[in-house]
């Protein structure tokens, strides 16, 4: 069986256990790069094994999904199945009650029962929701660790099995878990003191995923490896995040518009604000939703992955050991 090479950085050996016989994983280190004449055009996978364009990051995400449909769609659609489904599920409960606040007639009731109608319904809906946002976070962080291991195989051109992904990714689930928290909160706090410094965060810490899944390094670590991969390219980063962040919203809006038409249909396009509150409405939002995420998600986890090569090529030469690992090349 065929594994991931060591993506380990160049002051900091990959820490995965080594089995008796075994051969160690080769270490990408720092590699001067040739000149830009003289480097090759080698693409043993879905990149050219060189600096990239940004076409060819968003390039390369199309092809990964393209050449790893069973696992990267099959995947996507589960966790996006699961999670709207239940996130629907724990939702509908409430659905009566925010009805009847929307419907309320001021004149049928006291002040005081209004209120506590009201905030009877915003704390049911609000629970729903919160638990709905705990399980999309639980789901988008398995996907975007276990995309991030077929695209360390799709670099290299090497076929990957479900089996094998899940067991490479699968001791750095929890430390995954704990990095997406602790950014999300840090990014919080930024986008909360000021919109500027929240996304400088976001993007300063956009490649701590696929740092901490393919370098098997700590939570901390990561943050600083992602922070070091960035510094001199800010502007180039949020330039192709954002750039995914649109192409990902144009293609989530064009999925889930017939869906949204379909919903307004079962209504008769009724202006009655508590028509979108259907359950028919619902449903059929929710199965736009899951469509959506399907080839949203996996297409910004392997852009953050083809982003993070990118930069690791750019900055530290890692495209002679691509190389080296996909067979061209000394050794």
């Amino acid at each position: 069986m065929s594994e991931t090479p060591g993506w380990s950085s160049p002051d900091q050996p990959s820490n995965q256990p080594q089995q008796p016989g075994q051969q160690p994983p080769p270490q990408y280190g720092y590699n001067a790069p040739p000149p830009p004449g003289a480097q090759p055009t080698i693409k043993p996978g879905v990149i050219p094994l060189r600096p990239l364009a940004v076409g060819e990051i968003v390039d390369g995400a199309i092809t990964t999904m393209r050449r790893y449909p069973k696992l990267i769609i099959g995947a996507a659609a589960v966790v996006a199945a699961v999670t709207q489904i239940v996130g629907l599920l724990v939702q509908l409960p409430f659905l009566d009650d925010l009805t009847a606040v929307v419907t309320l007639d001021p004149n049928s009731v006291t002040q005081e029962q209004a209120i506590d109608q009201f905030t009877s319904a915003i704390t049911g809906f609000l629970t729903g929701t919160l638990l709905s946002v705990f399980l999309l976070l639980l789901g988008t962080v398995f996907l975007s660790g276990f995309i991030t291991v077929i695209v360390g195989h799709a670099v290299l051109g090497k076929p990957v099995t479900f089996a094998q992904a899940w067991e490479e990714f699968k001791p750095r689930l929890l430390p995954l878990l704990g990095a997406t928290l602790l950014s999300g909160l840090v990014i919080t706090v930024g986008l909360i003191l000021c919109i500027v410094p929240g996304v400088w965060l976001w993007v300063l810490f956009a490649l701590v995923t696929p740092a901490l899944v393919l370098e098997r390094c700590g939570v901390t670590t990561a943050f600083g490896r992602s922070k070091k991969l960035v510094d001199g390219a800010w502007w180039r980063t949020f330039g192709i995040l954002l750039l995914t962040v649109v192409i990902g919203w144009v293609i989530s809006w064009i999925i889930s518009l017939p869906f949204g038409l379909l919903g307004a249909a079962t209504t008769g396009f009724s202006p009655d604000p508590t028509a979108a509150l259907s359950i028919g409405s619902l449903i059929l939002s929710t199965i736009g939703a899951i469509i959506a995420s399907t080839i949203t998600l996996p297409f910004s986890s392997a852009v953050t992955v083809l982003l993070y090569v990118d930069r690791r090529m750019r900055s530290e030469g890692m495209d002679i050991e691509l190389q080296r690992a996909a067979g061209h090349g000394g050794s």
